[in-house]
């Protein structure tokens, strides 16, 4: 620090005095902007200000976050530095970069002396900062009474909002500041009021835990089902939070457990969902909940449970009597859902109480074929252990060997093979497993497929094998939304690297165990083709290598060249 600084922090008057007349810099800033006179205010040194300022400070110096030495002065709550810097034509209007003025730090500081002193100055005490919020708002926030009640005092409307619609009660209720929620209200605070999106401050002491806030609230008679824009409660918003004593409190008052938002949610669905909903849920349950009531997607608690793996609620609701293979609009059941997620010790829970594991959901898939799909190994060990027909198709054809080939996971697959699957089955379009390992690009699907004994040059009803679908697989380096950030767009290009990467290795696979590179699909197209279509120069390099470059082959049918398609 300059030595300027140091003696301003050492409090020396005379060391400040000999270093400005040895021509020290009275306005010399440091890396933040930030002027002697920020640090004087900031320590609330009334007379080392009065020193500077008689040497020449610069009274409303801003600093990078545009805060003058008032700002500073009051956050350090001494009546004396405001009064002196006053005194020396301070802005008490100053605004930071968020358009606070020093009365709303003031308000946030606790410093009702320095308010004092500042609001005789000011033509209005509701200015707002870049958030819309006014100095009420702030000492609402912070729970700070005497600076409410001085700020009321001087004119402060109870009722202002800020960009979200929120007044200085939301806040209180928020926080959890009881006196200042009960004085606001004394003073006409409108205890109805709603923000943006319909939250009542009930709604936000509910969604905080404030407890001693909502039963203020409820004995002033406030609605206790009124809705949000959403249709939600504010025991939605405490069950989703998982704020438990106010769930209690609500139903003891008579909330409705089982009232619908917009989307059909209840209370019920929302602790079967959230984080910390566990107590919530026995207390709905206990209360009356209805434990299979389906949203308007046909979604039941125990759907939720499956979907984020509440292992312990999903056994709460099987105990009270939810239904286990209820089915949503799209036909799946909670198991379908637990297996799409991963879940297996909720699949175990499912499968132990009853649960259907041959029960056809969305396009007719099992709960197996999510589970594959989606790489959960130990979730598909889980559900073959239960016994069923596992070539049987979904809707287009698909087998759960197709599905776990799409997902990747190899363990999946060999689970499957040694479950008596059959690798070489075809889905609605002529496709096996194998294709769909190409397709997307899964090097060691496609080596245990093939090591399994399936057909390498096998087509499917376009004529393609899975050798045209590695050449093919998906890789877009032209896909770069704008206004994507430079680092991004380095992402993307390193992912479609590494995804060319895995094409070349599983082409190269596939052409060392004699995959035809030549095979033309039913319109006359090759695997050269359909590499250069896609823009994958090592597939393209590894296919003229094994082909000499006699890719435009006399007898091709296509009516366009490589070179046209690249």
């Amino acid at each position: 620090q300059p030595p300027l600084v140091q003696a301003i922090f050492s409090g020396d008057p005379e060391e400040i005095r000999m270093l400005i007349y040895k021509t020290e810099d009275v306005n010399a800033l440091d890396a933040e902007k930030r002027t002697p006179l920020h640090v004087a205010s900031f320590l609330g040194d009334a007379d080392i200000i009065e020193l500077l300022i008689l040497s020449g400070a610069r009274v409303n110096a801003k600093d990078n976050m545009w805060l003058t030495p008032l700002h500073r002065a009051v956050a350090s709550r001494s009546e004396e530095a405001v009064q002196v810097l006053i005194k020396h034509s301070a802005d008490v209007n100053a605004r930071d970069k968020n358009w606070q003025t020093p009365l709303h730090v003031a308000a946030a500081n606790k410093a009702v002396k320095c308010a004092e002193v500042i609001i005789p100055m000011l033509s209005s005490v509701n200015v707002s900062d870049r958030g819309g919020r006014t100095a009420l708002h702030h000492a609402a926030l912070n729970g700070h009474i005497e600076m409410v009640n001085l700020l009321l005092a001087k004119g402060a409307n109870i009722n202002a909002f800020d960009k979200k619609d929120r007044r200085a009660l939301h806040w209180a209720a928020y926080m959890g500041h009881l006196e200042v929620v009960a004085l606001l209200i004394n003073h006409g605070a409108e205890v109805t009021c709603k923000d943006k999106k319909g939250y009542t401050p009930l709604h936000a002491a509910a969604s905080n835990g404030q407890i001693n806030i909502v039963k203020h609230l409820l004995n002033l008679g406030v609605e206790i089902d009124e809705m949000n824009i959403y249709g939600n409660t504010a025991l939605h918003i405490a069950c989703y939070n998982g704020q438990d004593s106010v769930v209690n409190e609500l139903i003891d008052y008579g909330a409705n457990v089982n009232q619908p938002n917009n989307n059909g949610f209840t209370p019920l669905h929302f602790a079967a969902a959230s984080t910390h909903g566990a107590l919530c849920l026995e207390l709905l349950v206990n209360n009356g909940a209805d434990v299979n009531i389906q949203s308007k997607d046909g979604k039941s608690p125990l759907h939720m449970t499956a979907v984020h793996g509440r292992f312990t609620r999903s056994q709460t609701l099987i105990q009270n009597g939810g239904e286990i293979d209820c089915v949503d609009k799209d036909g799946n059941t909670p198991l379908h859902v637990a297996a799409r997620y991963g879940h297996e010790l909720l699949i175990n829970t499912l499968i132990t109480s009853g649960a259907d594991t041959a029960k056809c959901g969305i396009h007719n898939m099992f709960p197996l074929h999510l589970a594959a799909l989606n790489a959960h190994s130990d979730c598909c060990r889980k559900l073959l252990s239960s016994g069923f027909e596992i070539d049987t198709p979904d809707s287009f054809g698909r087998t759960c060997l197709h599905a776990a080939a799409a997902g990747g996971n190899v363990e999946c697959i060999k689970l499957l093979q040694s479950s008596g699957a059959d690798f070489n089955k075809k889905d609605k379009c002529g496709r096996t497993p194998l294709h769909y390992a190409a397709a997307n690009c899964h090097f060691h699907c496609i080596e245990t497929l093939v090591t399994t004994g399936a057909n390498i040059n096998e087509t499917d009803d376009w004529g393609r094998t899975p050798l045209h679908y590695a050449a093919a697989s998906d890789i877009d380096r032209k896909k770069n939304i704008l206004g994507n950030s430079h680092e991004n767009a380095e992402e993307l290009e390193r992912a479609s690297e590494m995804k060319e990467k895995e094409a070349a290795l599983c082409l190269e696979f596939l052409l060392q165990n004699d995959a035809n590179p030549s095979i033309q699909d039913k319109e006359g197209y090759n695997t050269v083709h359909y590499a250069a279509a896609y823009g994958h120069r090592q597939c393209l390099e590894l296919l003229l290598e094994k082909t000499n470059n006699m890719f435009e082959e006399s007898d091709s049918t296509a009516t366009k060249s490589p070179l046209h398609l690249a």
